[in-house]
C-alpha cells in the first residue's frame, strides 16, 4: 500500500485541503482514494485587542506554512518522498467575518472575526431592509457597522472578503469565494448561485447619501460553485505557502470555502432532509432545507451548501471554551496533587462522568459565555456557574450541566426549525471536539436535539478533510457527475458509523435544564433595562 501512496505522491494524485478553524490550522493530504495520507496542525489562538476578536495576518502565514510544512514532513517521513505537487489544493476557513484591503492590497484595520458582537445596529437595519436574516457576524453586517461608525477607512476599501478568500487571492490572484462562504458574506440568490443583485441595489442606495467612491459589487469577490476551477497556484503563491521551495505552482484550486460548507461535505451532509452539527469552540447546527422557511428568525441564518442548496444555520458563539476552561482546572488541581495526568484520560473520565449525573443536571445552571451572544443577545462573555441551595452538587452534575450548556443556546435555534416550521430531518451527523470522547457528546446531543445523532469514523477529519474532498471533486467528478452523487459513490460508500438515539429521561431532563436557562436569561435582560 506505501508503494502505491508513494506512485500517487510522484505522480501529482493525491489533493491537499487545508482549512483555518478558531483555535487550530489543519492541512490533510488524501489518496486516490480519498482516504487522508498525512496531515500536519498548528495551534493558534485569536487575540482581543482594542475591543477587537482578531488573527494577525503574520500568524496567518506563519500558522499556514507551518502546518504544510508538518504535512510535507509527515509525507517525507511516511513514504521517503519529497512533495513537490498535488491534483488539487483547497482552502477554507472560519466563515463571517470582516477583511477590507486598499488598492495596494494591504489590510485596512485587524482582521475582525466571527466572535465580534459588535455590528448589532448594523444587523438590525439591514436585516429590515431585506426582509431576511443578516446575523452580526456577516461580513455586510460589519462593513455597514464601518460604515454607520463612520470609519476613516472605508472610504479606502478596494476589496472586501473573508479569511478563505484573503488565503485564496494571495496564493492564486483570484478575488473569489465559494458559494457557500459567500452566502456567510452577503444573502444569495438560489437561481443564479451568486450575490441577490435586487438587495445588492437597495444596500447601494442605502449608502448613497455616504458618497463612497464604490458600489458594492465593486469590492465583493466573484462567486463560484462546488466543481469549478477557482484558479492556479502562482509562483509567489507556492512560495508562501512552502518557503522551502520545493512546491510547483500552476496547482489547480476550488473555490475557497467555509467551515461550515466543508463540514457539510465532511459529514456527507449535502443533500436535502440532512443536516450536521459542528461543536467545538463554538457549535452550529446546518440543515439542508426542502422549502424556504415562513419567516425570518433572528436565531436562524440562511446560507447555502457547496452547491448552492438553501441551508437553514443554527449558530452560538460559544460551545466548549468554558467546558475546556474547568477541565484545565481539573487538570491544575492533578499537578498539584503529585498526578500527572493524560489530557485525553481527563476529558474521558469527566465527560463519562457526566452521563451518570442526573437527567436535568441536578438543578445545576451554567451558562458558558467566553465570548458574547448573538443568539441571546449579550454582546461580552461572562461565564457563570450558579447553583440554588437544594440543588445536587455533585462532579457528574456539573460535568453535566456545562455539557448542557455548551448546547443551551443552538438549542434555541433548533428548537424553531424542528418544533415551530416543523423542519424534517432523516438524520444528524456530529463532528468536531465534542464529539471526540466516545458516546458522551453525542448523547447530549442527541438529547438537546430529541434526534438521532450520528458519527461516522471520518468524522475527526474535519473541515480540512471536507475541502480536499471540494478540491478532489473538482479534478476527478465525471461529466454531470453532482457533489451528492460524488461523496455517496466514491467517498462514503460503506462508510461506517455510530449512531445514538435520544433517551426519553435524557430529553426530559435537557427540557428541564433549559427551562432554568432561559428563566435566567428573562432574569438578566430585566436588570439589564432597569439599570
Amino acid at each position: 500500500m506505501s508503494v502505491e501512496i508513494r506512485n500517487s505522491i510522484e505522480s501529482g494524485k493525491t489533493v491537499l485541503g487545508i482549512e483555518l478553524g478558531s483555535t487550530r490550522i489543519k492541512a490533510v493530504l488524501i489518496g486516490e482514494n480519498h482516504a487522508p495520507i498525512a496531515s500536519g496542525s498548528h495551534d493558534w489562538e485569536n487575540s482581543y485587542v482594542n475591543n477587537i476578536w482578531t488573527y494577525s495576518v503574520e500568524d496567518i502565514w506563519n500558522g499556514i506554512q507551518d502546518s504544510y510544512q508538518k504535512m510535507a514532513n509527515d509525507v517525507k517521513q511516511q513514504y521517503g518522498v519529497t512533495l513537490k505537487t498535488v491534483g488539487s489544493i483547497g482552502f477554507s476557513a472560519m466563515m463571517h467575518g470582516y477583511m477590507a484591503f486598499d488598492q495596494e492590497g494591504e489590510l485596512l484595520v485587524p482582521f475582525r472575526t466571527w466572535r465580534n458582537n459588535i455590528t448589532e445596529q448594523a444587523s438590525k437595519e439591514l436585516t429590515s431592509l431585506f426582509n431576511y436574516q443578516i446575523p452580526q457576524r456577516w461580513s455586510i453586517a460589519h462593513l455597514y457597522q464601518a460604515i454607520l461608525n463612520q470609519e476613516e477607512h472605508v472610504s479606502e476599501i478596494s476589496f472586501q472578503t473573508t479569511l478563505a478568500g484573503y488565503v485564496h487571492w494571495k496564493l492564486t490572484g483570484e478575488k473569489v469565494l465559494g458559494v457557500g462562504e459567500a452566502s456567510g458574506v452577503f444573502p444569495i440568490d438560489l437561481n443564479t448561485k451568486s450575490f441577490n443583485q435586487t438587495m445588492m441595489n437597495q444596500f447601494n442606495e442605502l449608502i448613497e447619501s455616504r458618497n463612497l467612491p464604490w458600489k458594492l459589487e465593486d469590492i465583493l469577490p466573484n462567486v463560484l460553485v462546488a466543481g469549478e476551477n477557482a484558479g492556479v497556484l502562482t509562483e509567489v503563491g507556492a512560495r508562501l505557502l512552502d518557503p522551502s521551495g520545493a512546491l510547483q505552482a500552476g496547482i489547480p484550486l476550488c473555490p475557497p470555502e467555509g467551515d461550515a460548507g466543508t463540514g457539510m461535505v465532511a459529514t456527507n451532509s449535502v443533500a436535502k432532509r440532512t443536516g450536521n452539527v459542528s461543536a467545538g469552540t463554538s457549535v452550529f447546527a446546518m440543515v439542508v432545507l426542502e422549502k424556504e422557511l415562513s419567516k425570518v428568525y433572528s436565531e436562524i441564518d440562511l446560507v447555502t451548501t457547496p452547491t448552492g442548496h438553501l441551508v437553514a444555520m443554527a449558530h452560538s458563539n460559544n460551545c466548549s471554551s468554558d467546558l475546556n476552561a474547568w477541565v484545565g482546572l481539573f487538570e491544575e488541581f492533578s499537578k498539584a496533587m503529585g498526578m500527572n495526568v493524560d489530557m485525553n484520560q481527563l476529558y474521558g473520565t469527566l465527560y463519562h462522568l457526566a452521563l451518570q449525573g442526573d437527567p436535568d443536571a441536578g438543578g445545576l445552571l451554567a451558562y458558558g459565555y467566553l465570548s458574547g451572544e448573538h443568539m441571546t443577545h449579550f454582546e461580552e462573555g461572562r461565564p457563570l456557574f450558579v447553583r440554588s441551595s437544594d440543588s445536587n452538587f455533585t462532579l457528574p452534575n456539573f460535568m453535566r450541566v456545562h455539557l448542557f450548556t455548551a448546547l443551551g443556546a443552538l438549542k434555541i435555534g433548533m428548537d424553531i426549525l424542528l418544533k415551530e416550521e416543523k423542519v424534517k430531518l432523516d438524520e444528524i451527523l456530529g463532528h468536531g471536539g465534542l464529539f471526540k470522547t466516545k458516546a458522551v457528546g453525542q448523547s447530549i446531543m442527541a438529547a438537546a436535539l430529541n434526534t438521532p445523532v450520528s458519527v461516522m469514523e471520518t468524522a475527526g477529519e474535519g473541515g480540512a478533510w471536507g475541502i480536499a474532498l471540494l478540491a478532489a471533486y473538482m479534478i476527478n467528478k465525471n461529466g454531470e457527475e453532482t457533489l451528492d452523487e460524488f461523496l455517496n459513490e466514491k467517498v462514503f460508500a460503506g462508510e461506517a458509523g455510530t449512531t445514538i438515539s435520544p433517551d426519553p429521561k435524557d430529553v426530559e431532563g435537557f427540557e428541564q435544564f433549559m427551562q432554568r436557562y432561559m428563566k435566567g436569561l428573562a432574569i438578566e435582560r430585566a436588570a439589564v433595562e432597569n439599570l
